[in-house]
């Protein structure tokens, strides 16, 4: 069957998400080669929120040409890190790229962990208008305690689904709801531009075991301490970029920094780059495992016969 003949006219999109160091990237070119020897094209489509930086190859452990296997790869490396990648700029790369795909009569492969990415694509965003700058900033100066209470009073909805020391997302609805008069709720009711209904998925979460997922986090930290993360760190150090940005704050960047620095031995630098990494893979976990929908297939990916699992129309 040709894509162009799928239910309802809609052309095929895989998905293969999981936690970082959970192999993702290889089952992606695992299952591209599958559909190569099958005579169709395929092209993986980035959705890892690290990986999008040009910055952070070494750190966001971004595919080398070897581990790509001569599958063409997009939005690897894309951004400066100079320039933050919003969930929406992202989204509409990614848009690009898999209606270039299409268009080329080729499998776009979407392969990542980053769950604000893939739900943007996939369901669009809601339209919240400019946030007022002075009430950003007064939001943002507020102790994370205070503004968590602050939200609970002004949007209990947001307060109770978000822990009570997120201050990143405490900050963001208490900034929607005082500067629109809304709370996020209801803008995301509203959401606008997803393509969900307009491809047909064939999806694989992949959710290691817990023990197994620590071990490679751990074991990739250092790996990467060893394979030029510090000269990485080095060169974004040397730019004098904003603390803030995005590419400054991902995992590994930090740590790195305060050793280079003297705050920090190189031991202890480790310790807590690799603490930082199972954090962050537990929280992707726990979204793949929860917010995806339920009939989608979930693998654990030591073995998993991906040919198999994901089924291409």
């Amino acid at each position: 069957m040709s894509m162009s003949q799928t239910p309802g006219g809609r052309k095929p999109l895989a998905l293969i998400a999981g936690p970082t160091a959970s192999g993702k990237s290889d089952c992606a070119v695992r299952l591209a080669l599958h559909l190569r020897s099958g005579g169709r094209d395929a092209v993986v489509v980035n959705a890892d929120s690290a990986q999008v930086y040009a910055d952070l190859h070494v750190l966001s452990a971004r595919p080398s040409e070897e581990e790509m296997r001569g599958v063409p790869h997009r939005l690897f490396g894309t951004w400066d890190g100079a320039e933050a990648c919003s969930a929406a700029d992202w989204a509409t790369a990614a848009k690009a790229e898999i209606a270039a795909a299409h268009g080329s009569e080729a499998v776009p492969i979407l392969v990542g962990g980053t769950g604000l990415y893939i739900r943007t694509l996939l369901d669009g965003i809601a339209p919240i208008p400019e946030i007022d700058a002075d009430i950003r900033a007064a939001v943002r100066a507020l102790p994370v305690a205070e503004a968590y209470g602050a939200l609970q009073v002004e949007d209990p909805a947001s307060a109770a689904r978000l822990a009570p020391a997120d201050s990143q997302r405490i900050s963001r609805a208490l900034e929607v709801v005082r500067s629109t008069g809304a709370p996020l709720d209801v803008w995301h009711t509203r959401m606008t531009g997803g393509i969900a209904e307009q491809v047909d998925i064939a999806p694989l979460v992949l959710l290691p075991d817990r023990d197994w997922l620590h071990a490679r986090c751990d074991l990739r930290f250092e790996r990467m301490l060893e394979s030029g993360a510090v000269a990485e760190v080095e060169a974004l150090l040397s730019r004098n970029l904003d603390p803030d940005l995005p590419v400054m704050r991902a995992i590994g960047v930090p740590q790195i920094a305060a050793m280079l620095r003297g705050e920090m031995s190189r031991e202890d630098a480790i310790a807590a780059g690799q603490l930082a990494t199972r954090q962050y893979a537990k929280r992707q976990y726990t979204w793949l495992r929860n917010q995806l929908p339920t009939h989608w297939a979930r693998r654990d990916p030591v073995d998993v016969d991906i040919d198999s699992v994901v089924r291409i129309k």
